[in-house]
């Protein structure tokens, strides 16, 4: 008789696996999303680190096509003085 060898699964690989898949929801979509312009300084600074550097879509959540559209309101905000270029 031939013995088989029977994989067991591991718990912490499973729920590992399945919080990596869950997806949250964009912040700057939806009903009461807040309006991405470059006059909107307090929603713009949410999305700037302490070095005045945009933040990536990994950390804020954000979908791609309001990533882009961020980045450039943030850059409109830059070039006319609202935001700065450098933090200190």
């Amino acid at each position: 008789m031939r013995r088989t060898k029977i994989k067991k699964k591991r718990s912490g690989q499973m729920l590992s696996k399945n919080l990596s898949q869950i997806k949250k929801a964009c912040p700057l979509s939806g009903k009461n999303a807040p309006d991405i312009n470059y006059k909107n300084l307090t929603l713009l600074k949410k999305y700037i680190s302490d070095t005045s550097k945009i933040l990536p879509t990994r950390i804020t959540n954000v979908s791609h096509s309001k990533q882009k559209k961020l980045a450039k309101e943030i850059k409109k905000a830059r070039s006319l003085a609202l935001l700065p270029y450098v933090g200190y």
